[in-house]
């Protein structure tokens, strides 16, 4: 059986992205990729909420429901889901960032400059 997903993903500078899914996993990997145009333009990386629903007619009718909220409302149902905004999808990529990371430390020379890019998502 089919799990649809509404979910909730953010920016280091807090922008929000409310999003349906039947696929939860695959499409927060399409918005790390940059896949979706608002989702690149604002660097939104982050999955901060996510709820189940039993069939995509709930989960549209509820993805509209919420992005009707004010922002105010949105923040205050994640921090109630997830109140340090930690990024709940972090390991479901982390073996894969690992392996990728020691494929491309086995490329790189030996004496490369490299770059602390620290980003928190909104």
């Amino acid at each position: 059986m089919k799990q649809y997903h509404v979910y909730v993903m953010v920016s280091q500078s807090k922008t929000l992205y409310v999003g349906a899914t039947s696929s939860l996993s695959h499409r927060v990997e399409q918005h790390r990729d940059k896949a979706s145009n608002f989702t690149s333009r604002y660097n939104i990386s982050r999955l901060v909420y996510y709820e189940a629903a039993p069939d995509p007619m709930s989960a549209i009718a509820r993805e509209k429901q919420i992005k009707g909220w004010t922002r105010a409302k949105k923040i205050a149902l994640v921090e109630s889901f997830n109140p340090e905004w930690d990024d709940l999808a972090e390991s479901w990529f982390a073996s894969e960032a690992a392996s990728n990371a020691t494929s491309a430390a086995k490329e790189e020379p030996k004496y490369s400059l490299t770059h602390d890019s620290s980003l928190r998502s909104e």
